[in-house]
């Protein structure tokens, strides 16, 4: 047997240690800094946010409709994708920033439009309309959000405004808050066309979620110690809905009664007679329906099951994504949402032909996490991943990015590259 050499030893000093005891978040953080600081990706959000958020709230971001096999399966698409990496390529300066809808975004993604955002936090909409301002990308007001048209326009003048809004049975308020939204300076309108009735959203049921909300004893009880989320609830304005207007009962437009059923594609042609600027379809399903979005004049759609949260065992946005840009591409900006949380996913998505990227479970897992400062954590943690993504993929631009770059991975067998 070899004669191993002994390590040399030696009495340890107090300083030795000092290298391997850093404090996690650094000097000078406060708190909520502090806590954002150990989150290094969205689900490390998501887990703050679940123990921060009463049940109610949280389970209306996390939740899907009935068994939530949409859902999952938008998500497990993405999973499913393999990169393929260019090598011994100068990436030291990467240029992520894109144009959409006729104006620039910092970032290949924006934020989406999510209802009931003050539920989550009291920061509410604002809050995700200034990250997103500091961020550089557009921010989508939902009409079913909690802030109103005016107020969200005058929390940040200079940031870039979408407005979202369905085809109600109140025709002429869906028309007023269009009309509402265009002399604020919203630069883009988005009509959500996946939502004729409100999908069997099972968590929201059971935790009393509806408009307003209907809390269970059960949830009450579950929220009595979540003190910050209380204190902030009560002690800021009461939150209204943006379809609400003064003088007009809520109870009127309860969101039971608030979707119409009857709507057919004929409908577009008075919301794109009422706006002038870019117009945008979201939740187109299938190619032929984007096909039929363009000719009803749209300039962009969203491939979007919403989140999962509507008519369950649906596609995967993503896996459409393909057949419906080379059917559409060349006349109208392909976006896509669903099953997006990590900055290679929104990589992955440009890649297999998305002009642009909505995230919102994203962002309100921030918004829950962290208020105002948790979006920003959010919004960092994207950017980086899109960066290091594209660096490691061999790219320097967005539009680089091409098919070449993903492919579906095969467990049953290997496919070939070329």
């Amino acid at each position: 047997m070899p004669d191993y050499p002994r390590l040399d030893r030696r009495i340890p000093r107090p300083g030795d240690l000092r290298p391997f005891l850093a404090l996690r978040g650094g000097k000078g953080l406060d708190r909520v800094q502090r806590r954002l600081s150990a989150a290094h990706t969205i689900e490390d959000l998501r887990r703050i946010a679940k123990v921060r958020t009463p049940s109610g709230p949280f389970h209306y971001v996390d939740g899907g409709a009935e068994e939530e096999i949409s859902m999952d399966r938008a998500r497990e698409a993405f999973r499913e994708l393999e990169f393929r990496p260019g090598i011994l390529c100068d990436v030291h300066a990467v240029d992520m920033t894109t144009t959409v809808l006729g104006g620039p975004s910092a970032l290949p993604f924006g934020f989406g439009p999510t209802g009931g955002t003050r539920m989550m936090h009291a920061a509410g909409e604002r809050a995700v309309l200034r990250a997103a301002s500091r961020a550089g990308i557009p921010y989508a007001l939902s009409s079913v959000g909690t802030t109103s048209i005016a107020d969200l326009a005058a929390a940040e003048p200079g940031a870039r405004r979408w407005f979202q809004t369905y085809l109600l049975k109140d025709r002429e308020l869906s028309l007023r808050m269009i009309a509402e939204a265009k002399a604020h300076g919203y630069d883009a309108l988005i009509v959500t066309v996946d939502v004729p009735v409100s999908g069997n959203r099972l968590r929201d049921l059971r935790t009393g979620m509806s408009y307003p909300p209907q809390l269970t004893l059960k949830t009450f009880l579950d929220a009595s110690y979540r003190v910050e989320w209380w204190m902030n609830l009560l002690t800021t304005e009461p939150y209204t809905f943006t379809f609400e207007e003064p003088g007009r009962p809520r109870s009127e437009l309860q969101v039971s009664g608030f979707n119409d059923n009857t709507t057919t594609f004929e409908d577009l042609a008075r919301v794109r007679a009422a706006w002038d600027g870019p117009l945008v379809i979201k939740g187109i399903q299938t190619p032929s329906d984007a096909r039929r979005a363009v000719d009803a004049g749209a300039d962009g759609i969203v491939l979007s099951n919403h989140g999962g949260r509507q008519l369950d065992r649906t596609a995967p946005p993503l896996h459409l994504l393909p057949c419906v840009v080379r059917d559409v591409g060349a006349d109208t900006e392909v976006m896509i949402d669903s099953g997006v949380r990590t900055g290679a996913d929104v990589v992955a998505a440009i890649a297999s032909g998305a002009r642009f990227v909505l995230l919102g479970r994203a962002y309100l897992y921030g918004l829950m996490a962290g208020g105002e400062a948790g979006v920003d954590r959010a919004a960092h943690i994207l950017r980086t991943e899109v960066e290091r993504t594209m660096q490691l993929l061999g790219v320097t631009s967005i539009a680089e990015l091409g098919p070449e770059h993903v492919r579906l991975f095969s467990r049953r067998a290997p496919l070939p590259f070329d």
